[in-house]
């Protein structure tokens, strides 16, 4: 568990560093783009490891039914997380697709799984990204882009689609089946 919470860690600083610290950051020039990646990276290595090897500790047992709900929840956070690559009409709409995508990923997440680990990994991503939202709202404003043509979005629909089944295939591959039954 300590090398989850270590990863977090981690991961919310290295990814907050930016915001909370900028002219430290710009002091470090492009060497800091380097250390600021190796330190995601370090982070969600230790993540996955500490997760994986993390004591399983019930909380709560969640319902049956909310497998659904998870899948349901993944289909959208995989399209808002395509959407922020998008050049459509929808992507004007929305000033932080990708930090929504990891919103709605957690929370898919902590619907189906209620051991000690996965709340506190699936609930401190929650956190940062709710947090991440709120600091870079308060530091610069929006200005939406110019909305693209709305076969954009189509194609968008039709990524989401193939991107859920490959996870799904990578759940599967790893030994989690993500459906019901």
């Amino acid at each position: 568990m300590t090398l989850l919470i270590i990863g977090l860690i981690l991961w919310i600083a290295a990814h907050l560093f930016k915001r909370l610290a900028p002219d430290m950051r710009e002091q470090m020039g492009n060497a800091g783009k380097g250390g600021v990646a190796v330190a995601i990276i370090a982070g969600l290595v230790l993540m996955i490891i500490g997760y994986r090897q993390a004591e399983f500790v019930n909380i709560w047992y969640p319902p049956v039914w909310t497998v659904h709900l998870n899948n349901l929840l993944m289909l959208v956070a995989v399209f808002f997380f395509a959407l922020s690559h998008s050049k459509g009409r929808l992507r004007a709409r929305f000033r932080h697709p990708q930090l929504g995508s990891v919103k709605i990923w957690a929370v898919a997440h902590l619907l189906v799984n209620g051991d000690l680990a996965s709340i506190i990994l699936f609930g401190g991503l929650l956190a940062w990204a709710v947090a991440e939202v709120i600091v870079i709202n308060r530091s610069e404003p929006w200005i939406p882009p110019v909305p693209g043509e709305p076969k954009r979005d189509v194609i968008l629909v039709g990524i989401t689609l193939v991107a859920f089944g490959l996870f799904s295939a990578i759940h599967a591959w790893l030994g989690v089946w993500p459906f019901p039954g």
